[in-house]
């Protein structure tokens, strides 16, 4: 940890660790920038979180979010994220789901055989 000349220890390395209570990311973390969190029904267990958990929480009620979106709307970063989401899923007050994949290109022979049956029977 830093001073910050008054003999203080830095504040900003400290919240991180006050916020997560210290824990460490679990191994096999499922939590990507990518994956998709929304709230879990559960509202009466909400007033029972602390601040930057129930933050989280509400802010997952109005759909799914990704994960960076959730860092950027909260301002923590990924990392202490990442710890919370994975304290407030096994709570069960969140659910994840993997986004959707990406469509496969298509071969471009496939689309020039359709486009040819088209020009063919349509002029």
């Amino acid at each position: 940890m830093t001073m910050d000349g008054t003999g203080h220890e830095s504040v900003d390395l400290v919240r991180p660790y006050v916020i997560t209570n210290g824990q460490e990311l679990p191994k096999g973390d499922e939590f990507e920038l990518v994956t998709l969190v929304t709230a879990a029904d559960g509202g009466a267990r909400r007033a029972q979180l602390d601040p930057e958990r129930r933050a989280l929480v509400e802010l997952c009620c109005g759909g799914y979010l990704s994960v960076a979106e959730i860092a950027g709307h909260i301002g923590l970063p990924i990392g202490v994220i990442r710890v919370l989401l994975s304290d407030l899923a096994g709570n069960g007050q969140i659910t994840t789901r993997n986004p959707v994949p990406t469509a496969q290109l298509t071969d471009i022979q496939v689309l020039q055989e359709v486009l040819d049956g088209l020009q063919t029977r349509f002029g």
